[in-house]
């Protein structure tokens, strides 16, 4: 809440994102305080892992504490190994490039495109094509000589990328392609739910996620073997656990049943979760759609968006505030705003990357700003943050 003054009380906030626990989250969660299953292992958690498998449709599904550690495992259970290469998207929360670094690969950057602002295919085709080659039946990077082995697209912002060119690239070069689809659960590309159209696809189930269980994370794939695996990595690789023998290092990686318990009931109502998400970004379309200088986030025909977090993009000249004043503008009216993430290829953490483009990342940076999104924003309060944009001090209608 950095951006929003310290005397706006938490009742007069419109703050950008938060949980809504309406459904049977007190039952379940009493469920598991009367039976004592509280820790590690629970029915809430098997119950959560086939739920969720069963909505997105894939076979398998292993919880995680995050969703970082589902994505640091699914690096694992791919065969990802030191100083291997993973082309991931630039514009994303840093969760994805910092578990390619967990497992010792290296991140290459691929710049979005700028009409959905996804991983551009064109731009992975340019790396894949002209900077690698194939030798020895891998591809390597001409420049650095490290294998490539996998492809991360980030679907943000609850819209997916444009899969099929990206799964027909790693088909062409037998890559393996991760699906960090952690801000889009329900989100579908070409009617298929995004988290299974690549290889494996890695869930959060975060506060300020559509669902929520405090924390959390799944891990899916259609492949039981490395369902398997990810399960034994992430209960510290229990060999023998009545004698307590590991063979290799493991992860302490596992989901309560007390957020299991939380997650089912939240599962139970995300239906709806994403229907009130498509309604707010609906209205902000409606009423934004004439305002000059502001370019609002769209739909492809080829899928379908939960819109997790509503975004427009600011141009300056033509709206009379750049996008951090326009923060700090809505910020003074209790309204909390953010920018996007900076771009992966510009963090100081991954400073020497490679980075494929770069531009359309860099723009969206300086000029989005996300909005109040939450599944439980109040017409009143949606009204707030429309009355703040329109009536922004410099601006033009």
């Amino acid at each position: 809440m950095s951006t929003v003054q310290a005397s706006t009380s938490s009742k007069d906030l419109v703050p950008l994102s938060v949980p809504s626990l309406r459904g049977n989250e007190w039952a379940y969660l009493k469920a598991c305080l009367d039976t004592n299953w509280v820790s590690s292992v629970g029915p809430f958690v098997d119950r959560f892992e086939q739920d969720l498998a069963a909505y997105v449709g894939a076979a398998h599904a292993v919880a995680t504490v995050n969703g970082t550690a589902a994505l640091h495992t699914a690096l694992l259970v791919a065969g990802v190994q030191p100083d291997d290469e993973v082309a991931v998207s630039t514009l994303s929360f840093i969760a994805p490039a910092n578990a390619v670094r967990y497992v010792g690969a290296w991140p290459v950057f691929i710049d979005v495109e700028p009409d959905y602002w996804q991983m551009d295919p064109r731009q992975l085709a340019t790396f894949l094509t002209e900077r690698c080659r194939w030798a020895n039946g891998r591809l390597v990077n001409r420049k650095t000589g490290r294998r490539v082995k996998a492809i991360l697209p980030v679907h943000v912002l609850g819209h997916p990328c444009e899969m099929d060119p990206i799964l027909e690239l790693a088909r062409r070069y037998e890559l393996v392609v991760i699906e960090d689809a952690t801000e889009s659960l329900g989100a579908t590309y070409r009617g298929t739910k995004v988290g299974h159209l690549g290889d494996i696809g890695c869930f959060s189930f975060n506060g300020n996620k559509i669902i929520t269980t405090g924390g959390g994370g799944m891990l899916l794939t259609d492949r039981a073997e490395w369902a398997m695996r990810a399960k034994y990595l992430t209960t510290q690789a229990k060999d023998d656990p009545d004698e307590y023998v590991h063979h290799e290092v493991g992860y302490n990686y596992r989901l309560t049943n007390l957020q299991a318990a939380v997650g089912c009931a939240q599962l139970e109502q995300l239906e709806d979760a994403i229907t009130a998400k498509r309604r707010v970004a609906q209205r902000y379309t409606e009423v934004l759609a004439g305002i000059p200088g502001l370019t609002l986030m769209r739909e492809a025909s080829w899928a379908k968006s939960v819109f997790w977090i509503f975004t427009v993009v600011v141009d300056e000249e033509l709206y009379g505030m750049d996008s951090r004043r326009l923060i700090q503008a809505l910020g003074r009216g209790g309204i909390q705003a953010q920018p996007v993430w900076q771009p992966l290829h510009e963090s100081r953490a991954h400073q020497g990357a490679e980075v494929v483009g770069g531009e359309v990342a860099h723009r969206l940076f300086q000029q989005a700003v996300r909005l109040p999104s939450s599944v439980s924003l109040t017409p009143a309060q949606q009204d707030r943050v429309i009355d703040g944009l329109c009536n922004r001090s410099g601006g033009r209608t």
